[in-house]
């Protein structure tokens, strides 16, 4: 029997309350509220038809729930800013962000050149090759539970999957990978209360910082053939990376690009088994599964939201947004929203997705959306493949709390051996 996961009992609470006195409350959307991180699309619906600027003025936000809207912002870099960073958070949100999270926090021109740049060691054709790779991990992974007919599906596979493709592109040693995705976690993890990173999250960060310096530092001295020896060798007409854009990106690629396809994992294997009508469409069709894995992308997208920093200032909806605002991107109610998708509420694997935001679009589109699809399509075929008739045991699960990311941090399941 299906066990449904605490949903926003104070927001439902509030509701009541205001339908008996015949009215209705005030929208209220807190992305660091926990009842938030266990099902934000009752509150993204809410904002959508009733406040689709949305002001936040405790934490000092703005937010954009529609998807004509949250398309248009991810397609003016001029009047919204990448240059502070992408996260609320005030200790990842400052001037110089981009020491941290590489081409993500910059804006063209500058965003043009590195992009440029790093693409050249990260080509369609170097993303290809891995699949024989990543193949060959997800079995080892899977063979290692299978015979106990039960495992935690992200401490044992999702979140072990996606760091090892990412390190063994980046040249990290095995052993080094554990430490590597204990520190991801602590940078994204957020405590109830806590609307900032918090100092474990800051030590996991430098800690991180400093190891990556190190391999680059190794990586110049002696030059080798994986992607960190790429990016370093990568040149347009002269120009090159310097070490620190180089360390940045590897900073990048282990938090957001590790952490973003794990969730993405849990949430695909979590809304299968929460939808048999689906589920038996993709027993009988296993060509369905790039579809699977796009609806989870759209359903319920690894990353909820992203930040930018008002460049000058507009009106919209009737409200002043001014110079240096903060205004959040609400991809996953974008994803939700019906003006572009009929029944958005409902997991479809026959869906034309093609219009979703989870990767972005226009300057800032995700370089390694090509690279998550490929992750996710072969580590699902085996998930078919190997353990079709799998269970979950929701009372076990725990999701992840985190401003913007979305996921599971834990979800046991069983199957047969």
């Amino acid at each position: 029997m299906i066990r449904e996961p605490a949903l926003q009992t104070n927001r439902k609470a509030r509701i009541v309350a205001a339908a008996q006195r015949g009215s209705w409350p005030l929208v209220e959307y807190n992305p660091y509220a926990y009842e938030t991180h266990e099902d934000p699309y009752p509150v993204y619906r809410e904002l959508r038809e009733r406040a689709p600027l949305y002001r936040n003025e405790s934490l000092g936000f703005w937010a954009l729930s529609r998807h004509a809207d949250v398309l248009a912002g991810f397609k003016d870099s001029a009047r919204l800013s990448s240059s502070f960073g992408v996260s609320l958070d005030a200790s990842a949100y400052h001037e110089g962000a981009d020491s941290t999270m590489s081409f993500l926090a910059m804006d063209p021109p500058r965003h043009t050149r590195m992009r440029a740049l790093i693409s050249r060691g990260f080509t369609p054709r170097r993303i290809a090759e891995l699949e024989g790779r990543i193949r060959a991990l997800a079995r080892h992974y899977i063979e290692r539970f299978q015979a106990d007919g039960n495992c935690d599906f992200i401490a044992d596979f999702a979140g072990r999957l996606p760091m090892d493709v990412v390190c063994e592109m980046l040249g990290v040693p095995a052993l080094d990978r554990d430490r590597l995705r204990g520190w991801a976690d602590a940078v994204v993890h957020r405590e109830p209360g806590v609307t900032d990173v918090p100092p474990e999250g800051l030590r996991a960060a430098a800690k991180m910082l400093q190891y990556f310096g190190e391999l680059v530092a190794d990586r110049e001295k002696h030059p080798t053939d994986d992607l960190t020896g790429a990016l370093l060798g990568a040149e347009i007409d002269g120009d090159r990376l310097d070490p620190r854009e180089v360390l940045g990106f590897l900073f990048l690629m282990v938090v957001a690009g590790n952490e973003t396809t794990t969730k993405l994992l849990g949430n695909a294997v979590y809304w299968l088994w929460r939808n048999p009508k689906e589920r038996a469409r993709l027993n009988a069709d296993p060509t369905l599964i790039p579809q699977w894995v796009e609806e989870t992308l759209r359903y319920d997208s690894s990353t909820q939201a992203l930040v930018r920093r008002v460049a000058y200032e507009f009106e919209l909806y009737g409200q002043k947004v001014c110079e240096g605002d903060r205004l959040v991107l609400l991809v996953g109610s974008g994803n939700r929203d019906d003006r572009v998708f009929d029944d958005p509420d409902r997991f479809d694997l026959g869906r034309n997705t093609s219009a979703m935001l989870s990767f972005g679009q226009g300057t800032h589109f995700c370089l390694g959306a090509a690279l998550a699809r490929l992750e996710a399509r072969v580590a699902l075929e085996e998930v078919q493949k190997s353990l079709p008739d799998f269970e979950i045991d929701i009372a076990g699960s725990r999701r992840i709390h985190s401003v913007n990311v979305r996921g599971f941090a834990s979800l046991p399941i069983e199957f047969s051996q």
